[in-house]
């Protein structure tokens, strides 16, 4: 290729290899766009509710990014040993997530400080903006399919046909 198509004058064309630890950059490009919309709402709810409006909105992001961050987290640590597992993994702590999240709500109950429309709001507009980026991050990640570096034959059908 020329520097004119793409590649850089002097330097060797080489691909790509797999996305180093992918599921932190998920986890990165979540918390910056929902941190975004957790500091637009705070203001807006300051504004028209008051301290308990915008605590509320706070609260409700910090819920939806604990638990969106301890399964990104998870499938982190599955992910280095076992990285076709990780997507199996996502499924099931998906919905380990949405049961304790339920869980912890119930239990919690509603504090007297609470305004509920800036929590809900805060709290699904976060799970919607968080699943985007999500998805936005996981179609940029690179996996590794083959094995580039050629090895030995390890069968003796391979070394008899050689």
């Amino acid at each position: 290729m020329s520097p004119a198509d793409g590649a850089q004058a002097g330097r060797p064309l080489v691909a790509s290899g797999p996305t180093a630890n992918p599921w932190l950059g998920v986890f990165r490009a979540g918390m910056q766009w929902t941190g975004l919309l957790a500091v637009v709402l705070a203001v807006a709810a300051l504004v028209f509710a008051g301290l308990p409006g915008a605590g509320s909105v706070l609260f409700g992001w910090t819920l939806v990014i604990a638990f969106s961050g301890v399964s990104l987290l998870i499938v982190h640590v599955v992910g280095r040993d076992n990285p076709h597992g990780a997507m199996a993994m996502f499924a099931l702590i998906y919905i380990v997530k949405v049961v304790v999240f339920a869980a912890v709500l119930f239990l919690i109950g509603r504090p007297d400080w609470l305004e509920a429309t800036w929590f809900f709001s805060a709290a699904i507009l976060t799970v919607v903006v968080w699943q985007v980026a999500e998805i936005r991050a996981f179609s940029r990640i690179r996996f590794q399919l083959y094995d580039d570096v050629p090895h030995e034959e390890s069968s003796d059908k391979g070394k008899r046909d050689a």
